[in-house]
Parts: C-alpha cells; structure tokens; sequence
C-alpha cells in the first residue's frame, strides 16, 4: 500500500477527479468523522471507487474531541448491554494488536471506592468486563484487574483523602488522540486509491426520479459548486445526520440527539498519581485520563440544540467536573489549574428519555431513500462494525455482492512494522541528531511514518527545532500536517494535528505565528493570510476563553457563536 500525503495537491485532484462529468463513484461519503473515514476505507478497501468529501476540517466535530479513549463502556454493563461491551471490547483488541498499535496504548485506571460493600459489586462488574474482553481471539492480554486495600489505592493515587477511599479495583483499557486516528485511515484509505478531500460541503442531491445520485457541493476554499456522481451515496455526519436528511426531505427515519461532553486539562503534576482513574457521578461517568504531560478530566453528559459548530463550554461546565472531582482529592483543583478546555457533541439515537446519558450509544442503518445510506449512533469504539455495517447496506444498494470487510486485518498506515521500528529508536536518535525521547514522541504519533519526518529534517534541518511556544512538537510536524495530512488553516495544525490548543496555557496563541508562516510555503500563503490566520485564530481563543466565564449554555454559545471562522483562500484572493 502506497504512503498517500493529503496535502494541497492530493485535494485538489481528489476533488476534480469525483466531480469528473465522465465518472461515477460507487459511493460517495459525506463526513469525515470517524465514522465516514471508516467507511471510506472499508469501501475502497473492497473494491468500490470511493470519495469522502467533509464540510470543514478532517475529525473537527467530535471526533476530536471526545474522551479518547478505546474502552468496551463499563457502564453499559450496569444497563447490561453486554452485547456492545463485549464488541467494543473485541474491537479494542483488534486496535491495539492490528490496526494501530502505534496509535492505541493500553492505559491503567483505578475505580476506588467508599463503602467496604461497593467492593463486590465493582468487582464482578470489572470481572465481566474482563471476562468479556478475554473471549475475543484479538485480545492483546491486557493486565486483567487487581483489588487493593485502601492503602494499596493511595499507593496508586496518592491525591486521594483517605476518608474518601475505602479501598479499589484496578483494571486497564486503551487511549487514543482520535483526531489523528481519523486522518492516519482517511490516509491508509486514500493509499489504496480512495479520493478525499475536505472543505467541501454537499448542499443537496442529484435526484433521478426518486433515486439519490450523487449530490452537488461547494467547494468551500476555492469557490464554485461541483457535481459529484454516485451511485450510493452515505450519509456519515454524525450530529449534522438531520441537516443531510433534510435535503431528500423531512426529517427521515432516524433523529439524532446532540449530547455536550465538556474535558478539562490540567498539568500532570497537579494531581499525584500514576494511574488514570473513574468515578461515577450522579449525572456521568468522570475519568482522568494520563495525557503526555497532562491529565484530561471529563465529562459532562447535557442535551445540546445550539451551535454544533462550535459547542461552548460554560463556567458550570467547569465547575461542575471540578467540584466532582474535588470531593476525593486532598488538594483541590481550581480554576487557576486548568490550562486547556474543550467540548464535544455525542450523537445519540433519540429514545422516549429527555436524558441523554440514557439514549442509546448503538448504531443503526438506514436507506431512507433509494440511492442514500444513513448510519448514525454508535462509539468512536466500535467505527469500524459501523463503517462494515454501512458498507453492506451500499452493496445491497448496488444490487450485488461485494466481497466481505477486511479491515479487521488491514494495518493502519504507519502500523506494519511499528514495533521494529521502536526497537530501532537509539539508531534513529543518533542518525538523526534527536533525543531519543523526541524519537519515541513522533513514534507514538506516525509509527513508522516518522521516518517521513525525518526525512523533512533531513532535507531541512531548521525543521528539527521545536516549534516556538510548544516544546513537545518540532517544527517538521507543522510542515507535514499540511503536506500529509491534509491540514488547510492554522487552526486545524494547532487545534487537531497536534493538541497545542489545549496542551498549552496560552491556548496556542505564541505558537500561532510560527506554525502559520511555516504552513505559507506549502499553501502559497501571502503575508497578508499569514497574518489573517494568526488574527482569527487569535479571536477564536478569545472567544473561547469568554464563553468558558458564562453560567449558562446560552450564553456561551452567544459568546462563542461571534468567533471568526477560518479564511478561504477565495476570499483572500477577493480581498
């Protein structure tokens, strides 16, 4: 399989080649969350000229921002859906000894406890759970979980009270930056010849007669609508599933409800431990997730029908994680602690229940008309049974039979060979001139997809400098988020390619002018959107940060609502 770079190029001739007037795609994808590149590669990957078109960045609803975890779901026990867990744990498997061991890392956490009785009822639930996850072929055989005394949890996690913890039950699971999950299988897709491209917006469908085929689009940077043909087309927004469900008209079979999750980031030594941790509130489910330097503490579980652009994390929000939070830790964290903050939407399939911690988390098919396949629910989880699942109602639509999903056994890009490349890092680190932790760092996020890094230092060694304003990413990963990555603007570099948004205490904001004039060359930036991208960035941060000091949703979202969005190159060159 061919190494594909989503850069400027790749997107440009992906485009003109699915708006060819003489071609017809298989199928055509709209959404480029993780549930859309999952089908984009399961198609392609058996045999159907594929194009996965998404209205703005790559993973820039909520799969990037969600707890990033790779997790069965312990709580559905409780609802005992046990058939979720048991798939989800099966794909958990599958991930970290397939598809992406460089991407997917096993992560402990520790369920503590109050009441001496808790400790039976926590305990055959984490049985279960590992139970459940040893009767897959594909489980790596993850540690299965421990009990420990209250001195033994406080070994652990020293920051707890001792009188908030009588004892707990340590068992393990995965972790993920899932916005680089999704571009790593758009990329594995485009390399075996799938078409993708972002900013490009579908705002209706070809009909013929009643029958969908294919849908004209606007191509958001450059200007100008288009015509894409298809003969299957999918509908993978994700929480927009209504909007596109709109545009064959009403509502459709399936509604998707919007559930805001809110996560903190706080400095890792703000919090002594060296394990993650789970706590069950009265309203969610609240982790702290180890995180490079930092832990992530969320989330929250609250319905959402305002902005699904750009979901608003108010100062309830925030005080609400760190108030639950607080009751076990023996220093409390503050507001002054948090140095980073975002939110996402969940899309739910609405149930009779208003509570959105109770709609269900299962996904359903649908062929709402001839020609249109929608897929909607699920878990970042189980993407690739949704992404199989949608596949076969396409072939069902195309009238005949395709051969069965090999994603199961299909390594992601940078996976084959991971592991000898990690044991050839102290070589790298000396050919290369890096630290061996620097070489272990890119490892952890290209696999062996960093040799392309090095290569870019090689050819440029300015670029083996970290970026100014964020010591954890060199410069190299600025250039090759938009020449393999597909990253467009400023923001999709800081915010999703790496995590410098949230990883920083300025939000990114003395990051942004080096990483914009770096990104100028391979985009033919001018000074003048160079300085444009700094300028809304910088507003957008802003914007951001004054939401976050609001009580209440809507007035977060009011504040939010009025940050700039990013600059299309047409509007420059109009400028």
């Amino acid at each position: 399989m061919a190494t594909t770079w989503l850069g400027p190029k790749g997107r440009d001739a992906a485009l003109a080649s699915m708006a060819d007037e003489e071609e017809e795609l298989d199928v055509l994808v709209v959404g480029g969350g993780i549930v859309g590149a999952g089908i984009a590669l399961d198609a392609v990957s058996r045999g159907l000229s594929t194009g996965l078109i998404e209205a703005r960045d790559f993973a820039s609803g909520t799969s990037s921002k969600s707890s990033k975890l790779v997790h069965g779901g312990l709580r559905y026990l409780e609802q005992f859906d046990f058939e979720l867990v048991r798939e989800a744990l099966h794909e958990r498997g599958l991930l970290l000894s397939t598809i992406a061991p460089h991407l997917v890392r096993p992560v402990p956490f520790l369920f503590p406890f109050s009441k001496h009785w808790e400790r039976f009822y926590i305990g055959a639930g984490v049985t279960l759970y590992d139970t459940l996850a040893q009767t897959s072929r594909n489980n790596r055989g993850l540690p299965t979980h421990r009990h420990l005394s209250q001195s033994g949890a406080l070994r652990v996690f020293p920051a707890l009270k001792r009188d908030s913890v009588a004892g707990a039950v340590q068992y393990w699971d995965a972790q993920v930056d899932d916005a680089r999950y999704v571009t790593t299988v758009l990329r594995t897709a485009a390399g075996l010849g799938a078409h993708i491209a972002s900013r490009v917006q579908a705002v209706g469908f070809l009909r013929e007669g009643e029958h969908v085929v294919g849908a004209t689009v606007t191509d958001l940077e450059k200007g100008g609508e288009k015509q894409i043909r298809a003969r299957q087309v999918v509908n993978a927004a994700g929480v927009w599933t209504d909007e596109i469900q709109e545009m064959v008209g009403g509502r459709g079979q399936v509604h998707v409800s919007a559930s805001k999750g809110v996560h903190l980031v706080v400095p890792r030594d703000r919090v002594q431990a060296s394990s993650g941790m789970i706590l069950r509130t009265e309203k969610s489910v609240l982790f702290v997730i180890p995180w490079g330097r930092h832990w992530i503490i969320g989330t929250t579980d609250t319905p959402w029908d305002l902005d699904k652009a750009h979901p608003a994390a108010s100062r309830t929000d925030i005080d609400y994680v760190l108030d639950e939070l607080n009751k076990v830790l023996r220093t409390p964290l503050t507001h002054d602690d948090v140095e980073g903050v975002y939110a996402g939407l969940r899309p739910l399939l609405s149930g009779e229940s208003d509570e959105t911690s109770k709609l269900s988390r299962e996904h359903t098919v649908a062929h709402p008309v001839p020609g249109l396949v929608l897929i909607a629910g699920g878990k970042y989880t189980t993407y690739r049974v949704m992404a199989k699942d949608a596949v076969d109602a396409v072939a069902h639509g195309l009238g005949g039979a395709l051969p069965p999903s090999v994603t199961d056994k299909l390594p992601l890009a940078g996976a084959s060979g991971y592991q000898a490349l990690v044991n050839q890092r102290h070589t790298l680190a000396h050919d290369s001139g890096l630290h061996v932790s620097r070489i272990s760092h890119l490892l952890r996020r290209y696999g062996t997809d960093t040799r392309d890094l090095l290569a870019l230092v090689k050819e440029r060694p300015d670029l083996g400098y970290p970026l100014e304003g964020s010591e954890d990413y060199l410069r190299a990963e600025v250039v090759y988020a938009v020449e393999a990555e597909g990253a467009r603007h400023l923001d999709d570099v800081l915010t999703r390619r790496t995590r410098i948004t949230f990883e920083t205490w300025d939000r990114g904001i003395a990051a942004a002018e080096e990483a914009a004039r770096l990104m100028a060359e391979p985009l033919g930036w001018s000074d003048e959107q160079v300085e444009r991208e700094v300028e809304y960035y910088r507003k957008g941060i802003e914007a951001e940060r004054a939401a976050q000091e609001q009580d209440t949703d809507q007035e977060a979202d009011a504040v939010q609502h009025g940050a700039p969005e990013i600059v299309p190159e047409a509007e420059v060159r109009r400028g």
